[in-house]
């Protein structure tokens, strides 16, 4: 790994949810939340991000849409699921990114609204081929996802250091 590569880190938010009886920690997909995730994983696999790590929510939505997402992948990063991204903000998000140890270049971060899509807004000081607008058009959909690359290491991930090189949603 060369220092000069940029870092990239992709902020994936869950599938759509079903809403049956239960606490919204355990609140499992929905059929089509199921279908998306399987899609996103297949878009995000042919982007060609090398992904080193992933850092899930522990909640059940979450973990389901990473196991049909990573289904969809030729290579399977090492698996973290960390708690403190469920119901998080961007910075409590930030906080956790910036302990993600320095050999791994690519991270993808599966977790949650609003905490997902305000940090991809935060971090983005700017942006490539029209990712922010579609961003802005569309929010931040069930199952969409952003990539971001930055330069430095992990622990100097601030807002306004990243470059928003990508986005993706269900409908695009």
């Amino acid at each position: 790994m060369s220092v000069a590569e940029p870092r990239r880190i992709v902020l994936f938010r869950h599938a759509k949810a079903d809403w049956p009886q239960v606490t919204d920690h355990e609140r499992p997909l929905a059929e089509r939340g199921r279908m998306d995730a399987a899609v996103a994983g297949r878009k995000l696999a042919d982007s060609g991000i090398p992904l080193d790590l992933a850092l899930c929510s522990t909640a059940t939505r979450t973990r389901e849409t990473w196991k049909l997402a990573v289904h969809e992948f030729p290579h399977r990063p090492k698996t973290v699921y960390e708690e403190r991204i469920y119901d998080a903000s961007p910075g409590e998000l930030i906080a956790v990114i910036n302990e993600i140890p320095d050999d791994a270049q690519n991270v993808v971060l599966i977790g949650h609204n609003p905490g997902v899509q305000g940090l991809a807004e935060i971090l983005a000081g700017s942006a490539e081929d029209g990712a922010r607008e579609r961003m802005s058009r569309r929010g931040f959909p069930a199952a969409a996802f952003a990539v971001l690359s930055f330069d430095g290491s992990w622990k100097g991930l601030e807002p306004g250091v990243a470059a928003l090189t990508d986005y993706w949603a269900p409908s695009d």
